[in-house]
């Protein structure tokens, strides 16, 4: 029979010197409120728990949120709530709320951090909802070291993309670390890796342009061999003579490919695109 951690693609890290390595990363104060999203077995709850006001951490696995939570305790942490749950459907910021020291309803960034052993097949949209404003103050993952990879990449890399773009708009992405599979219990079959994304400040765009610029990226990356020229005649379907116009007054090249554009270079697409 397989395990129950095996079936729901959990990997559970258990090498101390990494765990405080993740922990550190975070930058905690005894002052902070921390998101842990997978608690799992409860071996980075630990290590972090000492160092912050109060972790709230949430287990998908029922079972495992409940023997996390007696052996939290049992540690005689008492800054620390366990609860079972679905991270992609938890309201983040209600679920810390009550936890924080002031009311969160007037600034953009929460006085909250996250941190996390995130499972593999749902990095990505744990990822989407992390970045979905209000941001945390800071974010720290361990993930696929192929996302690590993605999500770090420069302009112009093989490994730059869309994912890429809709992250860097809105934070500064760091790649801090590579985790043997040997750190793990089982060991996955791929690399992992540590990231830590912070908000930028001021941000590339505004809240009410993160999904048109994660769709127009998205865009024209599906055209990513195609000329600049060519690729915004069919995303905005405007002449011919409108496009030619708008690259000009941008001062961007024609014949330059989707992969090797900035950030900031698709945010002043959006706007430009956004007046047409």
């Amino acid at each position: 029979m397989r395990s129950r951690s095996r079936r729901l693609g959990q990997h559970f890290l258990t090498d101390r010197n990494i765990l405080s390595k993740i922990v550190d990363a975070l930058d905690p104060t005894p002052d902070d409120v921390v998101l842990e999203i997978g608690a799992g077995k409860g071996a980075l709850t630990r290590v972090l728990a000492p160092r912050v006001r109060v972790v709230r951490a949430i287990e998908t696995d029922r079972r495992l949120a409940h023997d996390c939570g007696l052996t939290i305790a049992d540690c005689g942490l008492h800054n620390v709530d366990v609860v079972p749950g679905d991270a992609l459907k938890l309201d983040w910021h209600a679920f810390v709320g009550s936890h924080l020291p002031t009311p969160q309803s007037t600034i953009r960034n929460p006085q909250f951090k996250v941190v996390g052993n995130i499972p593999y097949a749902i990095t990505s949209p744990l990822i989407d909802k992390a970045l979905t404003p209000p941001l945390p103050e800071r974010i720290v993952f361990l993930v696929q070291a192929e996302v690590a990879d993605r999500l770090a990449a420069p302009p112009g890399s093989k490994t730059y993309g869309a994912f890429s773009v809709g992250v860097q708009a809105v934070c500064r992405v760091e790649r801090l670390f590579t985790v043997r599979a040997g750190a793990f219990t089982p060991p996955p079959r791929v690399a992992s890796a540590v990231v830590r994304l912070a908000p930028l400040v001021p941000p590339l765009v505004t809240d009410a342009e993160l999904l048109p610029l994660r769709r127009l990226v998205s865009a024209c990356f599906s055209r990513r061999r195609k000329q600049l020229r060519n690729v915004l005649l069919g995303v905005t379907g405007q002449s011919a003579a409108t496009v030619g116009e708008g690259l000009s007054a941008l001062q961007l090249d024609p014949a330059a490919r989707p992969e090797t554009l900035a950030p900031a270079t698709y945010v002043r697409l959006l706007r430009w695109a956004s007046r047409l």
